[in-house]
Parts: structure tokens; C-alpha cells; sequence
């Protein structure tokens, strides 16, 4: 099922969600099911339960052919429960982001260009895996949201923050968000 996507003013996406407890529940199904079918819906790179407005630790993402990342490399479709996320190494990039629930804008946000994510899947075996690029972007933008973090709380340059037609006035595709 499609569910509403929460916008950024919601007191619920400040929250820092609960780990899930459980694996392997029809609920925890569910929940996913319905995630998915929103990511789909809106063609995002990705959704943390807490932007349907379930404060549960459960994030997914993946990237393969989308109208809205023309230019973004692979990322493969996960989904995970409780993750940590590690960063490997000090180095930082900056890069445009955008997040379904802040329609519209686009900002430039740093964030850590390597990093080791672990977590379990649905049924609670153990995932860890390395990554880089865009795929780490994704990763870390996704766990955010489990923290109450959105996008704009990380923004160092207000003056690279802003409406995309107005920041992308000729651009066919614009810079992906989650």
C-alpha cells in the first residue's frame, strides 16, 4: 500500500526511532511491503520507516535505471533493520540531495565518501557490506532519518540550498534525493 509520504515540519521525523525488536513478523513485512511500494510511487533512491510515520529502525534503498538519477551509479536494493553505519576514513564530499520528504529543494551536503553499514535483513540475518559514492550518500541520507536528521540540518552553504527549478532552471534531470 501506498502510504503518505511525512514533509519536513512534522514533529514525527525529528524523532529518533526505535530498533526493531522482532524479525521475521508479519508486521515487519507488512511495513516494508508498504515501503516499497511508496519508494516505487515516488521514485526515490530510498525510504526510512520514520517518513511514513513508523518510528521503527528500518531503512531501504536501491538505484538501477531512474528517470530521476540519469547520471547515478548502481546501487543495489537492500533492505535493512537496525543499522549502524561506520565511516572509513575522515574524507568528506560534497553533493547534491534532495529527500522526499522535503519536496522541491535541493541542497549540497558533505558527507563520508567510504563507509561499512551493518544491520540484519527482514528475517534477521546479519548484513555488512562496504560502500562508496553514491551508494554511501544513500546509505548515510536513509540512516539519518532513523536519528530525526534531515538533509537541511546538514547544509554548510545556505546559498547552494534551494528550490531545484530555481537552482536547475534548464536542466532536463535534476540532482537525486532519496
Amino acid at each position: 500500500m501506498i502510504r503518505e509520504v511525512l514533509r519536513m515540519g512534522d514533529p514525527r521525523l525529528l524523532e529518533r526511532s526505535r530498533e526493531v525488536a522482532r524479525f521475521g513478523t508479519s508486521g515487519l513485512d507488512s511495513l516494508l511491503a508498504d515501503m516499497r511500494d511508496t519508494m516505487r510511487a515516488q521514485s526515490g533512491a530510498g525510504l526510512a520507516a520514520p517518513q511514513i510515520g513508523v518510528p521503527l529502525r528500518v531503512v531501504i534503498f536501491g538505484v538501477e535505471l531512474n528517470p530521476r538519477y540519469p547520471d547515478a551509479e548502481p546501487v543495489p536494493y537492500t533492505e535493512i533493520v537496525n543499522p549502524v553505519i561506520v565511516p572509513l576514513g575522515e574524507e568528506m564530499e560534497e553533493g547534491w540531495e534532495g529527500c522526499l520528504s522535503v519536496p522541491g529543494l535541493r541542497g549540497v551536503v558533505p558527507r563520508y565518501t567510504r563507509v561499512r553499514y551493518a544491520g540484519f535483513d527482514p528475517q534477521g540475518r546479519p548484513i555488512e557490506r562496504e560502500a562508496g559514492g553514491f551508494h554511501a550518500r544513500v546509505v548515510q541520507h536513509e540512516c539519518d532519518h532513523l536519528d530525526g536528521i534531515l538533509y537541511p540540518m546538514r547544509v554548510r552553504d545556505f546559498t547552494r540550498f534551494g528550490f531545484t527549478d530555481v537552482l536547475f532552471p534548464d536542466a532536463a534531470e535534476v540532482p537525486a534525493d532519496d
